[in-house]
């Protein structure tokens, strides 16, 4: 991808013979808020013969044309739009993918755009009817079918919203049924590999070891009511929900480790604040730092993998990175959480070692979404009777506190 502005074009000759140069070999040409009359009619004039042309937010003078057409796919165009709305760089991308993949040539991640739908019905009767009745007659449960129909099967923000919103047994049950045992959408996805991020190997001066790493996830429980509060994310679809609390903890069980993000949604129908929490499994990865998690999440069986990428020796603050996927819902997807005691940015933001941190995560400063922590009343917080905590780090231990 090659990015020119308006201004770079008009004041540097270079620039516009550069442009001009690879207008002659591109397929896909992307306007943004471009209004000058000037530079439109030389758009116009230059970029005809592009197969693919799509404007955001700039004038109806230069038309979209996908497919080498100016009639536009409705699908493609609902899709897209739908996307750059929301104003983030996971969703741009997400906009030249699904142009790429229908005018182009496939793309593997966004396969299950063109999954059968209505041929799956036979599926759904045959194996899950009593699920799919109980939700057609259940209220909650046909609003959120109705909501996830008017998603793109990709966009990973509009349905988990919709889930979010009107989670319910029954829905589970019917998702549990249809996608997860049956898999009737024909759908699949993979963790996927990456970006590949190196997890921490020095704590407080020694080595990182499994158990080190897992207390770090402990975190502040025991001294707090929560292991870490997230300060910000970088997925849009997961790392967004006002007043996320994270409880990490040793399970009974020999070997057992335990995840339970709290978080809230604001549900789409009414705009009311509700709690939700979810409870992962977490196994130790090959080398320390590195962790597999799995949630069973409204029916659907979420896998994931972790990493601790930097944690600050006081441990005012945390950066974890993920990779997951739910293969029966067809959605893979990555992210980044920034974590602090109470929620707050550290501060100085950070300084350099919480820059080179991001950086390592494939990720920009300003790619990450502040969490909403103001109105976080009565989280539904706790952990079961006899969880275990720390075992080799102290959070207590005064000379790293007075350090940092």
């Amino acid at each position: 991808m090659s990015v020119f502005t308006d201004k770079s074009i008009k004041l540097n000759e270079a620039n516009l013979q550069k442009l001009s140069k690879q207008l002659t070999d591109c397929n896909i040409f992307m306007v943004v808020a471009l209004n000058d009359p000037v530079t439109l009619h030389w758009l116009q004039t230059n970029t005809d013969n592009i197969p693919n042309r799509i404007c955001f937010e700039s004038s109806p003078s230069l038309p979209n044309k996908l497919g080498g057409s100016f009639g536009e796919s409705r699908e493609v165009v609902k899709t897209v739009t739908g996307a750059w709305a929301r104003y983030n760089s996971d969703d741009i991308r997400f906009c030249l993918l699904v142009i790429i993949n229908y005018y182009i040539k496939p793309v593997k991640v966004l396969k299950n755009l063109r999954a059968k739908g209505l041929s799956t019905v036979n599926c759904m009767l045959k194996n899950c009817g009593a699920q799919v009745l109980n939700c057609l007659l259940d209220s909650n449960c046909r609003k959120a079918l109705q909501c996830l129909n008017r998603c793109s099967p990709t966009d990973q923000v509009c349905n988990y919203r919709c889930i979010a919103s009107y989670e319910s047994p029954v829905l589970e049950a019917f998702s549990l049924c249809v996608l997860q045992r049956h898999n009737c959408l024909d759908l699949g996805a993979e963790i996927p590999t990456k970006p590949a991020v190196s997890p921490l190997s020095v704590f407080r001066g020694e080595a990182v070891n499994h158990e080190t790493a897992e207390d770090l996830f402990v975190g502040w429980l025991g001294v707090s009511e929560w292991s870490w509060r997230v300060v910000a994310g970088q997925n849009p679809a997961y790392d967004q929900f006002p007043c996320q609390y994270q409880l990490f903890y040793r399970g009974r069980a020999k070997g057992s480790f335990w995840y339970e993000p709290i978080f809230q949604v604001k549900t789409l129908e009414e705009e009311k604040l509700v709690w939700r929490r979810r409870r992962y499994r977490v196994r130790r990865g090959g080398i320390p730092g590195t962790f597999y998690f799995s949630v069973l999440d409204n029916g659907v069986v979420s896998k994931e993998f972790w990493t601790i990428v930097e944690v600050s020796d006081d441990l005012s603050w945390g950066l974890f990175h993920y990779n997951g996927a739910a293969e029966a819902a067809g959605i893979c997807y990555s992210g980044a959480v920034l974590v602090s005691p109470d929620g707050m940015y550290p501060q100085k933001n950070g300084g350099e070692k919480l820059a080179a941190a991001i950086e390592r995560c494939g990720v920009k400063e300003w790619e990450l979404y502040l969490v909403d922590n103001c109105l976080c009343f009565d989280p539904p917080l706790g952990i079961p009777e006899g969880s275990g905590l720390h075992r080799s780090i102290d959070i207590r231990d005064e000379r790293w506190m007075s350090a940092g």
